[in-house]
């Protein structure tokens, strides 16, 4: 009887390592796949697809919901409701962009329009949900601002609770002229919002009160290497380290976290291009596997993904690899949340390229698989019930 117990043990345990079985409980069902799409380059709105990750199969279901420019998207922790910024210069008559909610249908994938409002600034290109769903963080790109806009009770939105305009520059003359707030960050108890500025060369730290969806008054500043350009982040799953892209020099920092004050230090700058390559390029996006093991990035001009894996105890990084992402403009790719697979969206061929990812080394394979979808901007999971 010994025996026989210690033997499924190891089948068990042979089969996770072949990531045959699911990357973590209850995720080894079905998938609805949102994506967000620019408008002036054929999209009209939110697409949707069905996704099953224990076979890698997808359906596609058409047009979720007609809106301009949804080019972030966020889901609630529910999985009822999906948030899209509407990244465009000017609404209801005023130089801002807006943000809108939908109603998530499950048995369709269908959306349905709760309400839209203004994100209090023009061209938001980021959005972020606190953990305790009652706060969607905007970052507002042409000028460089933040927004905090309630989530009510019935999903929809409430006009901002908190508002922050950035101010200064940095050295490149065509992009850095002013601030250019591109992603916000929420420290794991959702304590702290740490702002990407583009414009600045700075990540902003900001107090967070989840409780009034308001942000402090008195941040401190982190400065990157002057020119790198700072867009996207990611905690790592501990809330230990915290990992940053720079679009304009194609790097990635390593930062350790202090949760006590939300401190920063830089521990670790890698580049996301291969040796050797010389031509223009736009790092775009950054995001951890579920396991922790392994981090990837996005190059647009390589079009490649760039594969890293995480030092455990350190957090720092060792690329062991790149991988063309057979098509243009990879703006951004998401990990869906069984950690099986990699879906790459390709922006300027209007595609949305399927990678497996190998459960032992993280390297990514593609599958064949291709979603035909106009100018796609953003990749969002949502779990099915």
């Amino acid at each position: 009887m010994f025996f026989k117990f210690n033997f499924l043990l190891l089948v068990v345990f042979i089969l996770a390592m072949m990531n045959v079985l699911p990357a973590q409980a209850g995720d080894s069902g079905k998938f609805l796949v949102y994506v967000g799409t620019y408008s002036e380059h054929g999209g009209k709105g939110i697409y949707a697809y069905g996704f099953d990750s224990s076979t890698g199969k997808f359906t596609d279901l058409g047009l979720a919901a007609e809106t301009i420019d949804p080019s972030f998207l966020a889901a609630s922790q529910n999985g009822r409701f999906l948030y899209a910024v509407n990244e465009i210069l000017s609404y209801q008559g005023q130089l801002t962009g807006s943000v809108s909610s939908f109603a998530i249908h499950v048995d369709t994938g269908k959306l349905s329009i709760l309400n839209t409002v203004s994100s209090r600034d023009q061209g938001p290109g980021n959005i972020t949900l606190d953990r305790t769903g009652k706060s969607a963080l905007v970052a507002n790109y042409t000028l460089g601002s933040v927004a905090v806009l309630p989530i009510l009770r019935d999903g929809s939105l409430g006009e901002a609770s908190s508002f922050v305009q950035h101010k200064g520059s940095s050295i490149n003359p065509e992009r850095q002229k002013g601030p250019h707030a591109h992603a916000i960050a929420l420290s794991p108890d959702d304590r702290f919002a740490i702002v990407a500025d583009l414009g600045l060369d700075q990540l902003i730290v900001y107090p967070f009160n989840p409780t009034k969806g308001t942000l402090g008054s008195h941040p401190y500043a982190v400065r990157v290497h002057p020119g790198a350009g700072p867009r996207h982040l990611v905690f790592s799953p501990n809330g230990k380290f915290l990992y940053l892209i720079n679009e304009m020099q194609s790097t990635i920092v390593t930062y350790s976290y202090s949760a006590a004050h939300g401190g920063l230090q830089e521990l670790q700058t890698v580049s996301t291009l291969p040796n050797g390559f010389t031509d223009t390029n736009d790092a775009a996006e950054i995001e951890i596997d579920p396991s922790a093991r392994f981090l990837y990035a996005s190059n647009r001009g390589n079009d490649s993904i760039a594969v890293f894996t995480i030092d455990p105890a350190k957090g720092t990084l060792m690329n062991v690899g790149f991988v063309p992402t057979q098509g243009k403009t990879p703006r951004n790719f998401a990990i869906d949340p069984t950690g099986r697979w990699l879906f790459a969206a390709n922006q300027n061929s209007d595609d949305i390229v399927i990678f497996r990812i190998k459960g032992k080394t993280g390297q990514l394979t593609p599958q064949g698989a291709v979603l035909h979808v106009p100018s796609p901007v953003c990749v969002k999971f949502v779990k099915v019930p």
